[in-house]
Formats: C-alpha cells, structure tokens, sequence
C-alpha cells in the first residue's frame, strides 16, 4: 500500500483540483519572485511544492509517532527488545 502510494505521488499527471487560498498579497509577491530562481515555473508550482514538503514532513512525524506507540504496546504486552529489533531489522525498519 505504502509503495503504490509512493508511485501515485511521483505521476507527472495526477489528477487536480482547485483550491482557493486567500494570502497576503506580499507573501505572493515574494512567492512570484522567489519562484524562478528555484526553478519553478510560477508561484503555484512552488507553492504546491512547500505544501508536499510539510505534509511529508509531519506524515513521516506521525508513522514515527504510531511506530513507538506500537513498539511500547509489544514490550507491554511481553515481547522483549531483542524480538523487536530483529523484526524492525527484517521489516527495514529503525
């Protein structure tokens, strides 16, 4: 699940919708401007661009988050470190 999730994020032509955003009219000024000199084609592209950045960002936070929740659940439950850590190590985990 989590590989084609990963596979449907790096199609060049996903499907797309239109969000309006109401923002500061200088934030997009300096949006405009700062976006040819990272190579994107206009403030929207670059916009799209901080918006994926931040939510990888907090969705690698909260697999971390569930993953300890579920590691302290196990050694809880019993399952000692050694076990964890061999199944982390097979799962590619930590």
């Amino acid at each position: 699940m989590k590989v084609e999730k990963l596979r449907m994020g790096l199609e060049r032509n996903r499907p797309m919708t239109s969000v309006t955003i109401r923002m500061p009219e200088d934030v997009v000024e300096d949006l405009e401007q700062l976006a040819p000199t990272l190579g994107f084609s206009g403030y929207q592209p670059l916009i799209r661009a901080y918006v994926g950045q931040g939510m990888r960002h907090d969705m690698k936070r909260l697999e971390k988050d569930r993953m300890a929740v579920l590691i302290d659940s196990l050694r809880r439950n019993g399952v000692t470190d050694e076990v964890i850590s061999r199944a982390l190590e097979e799962a590619g985990g930590e």
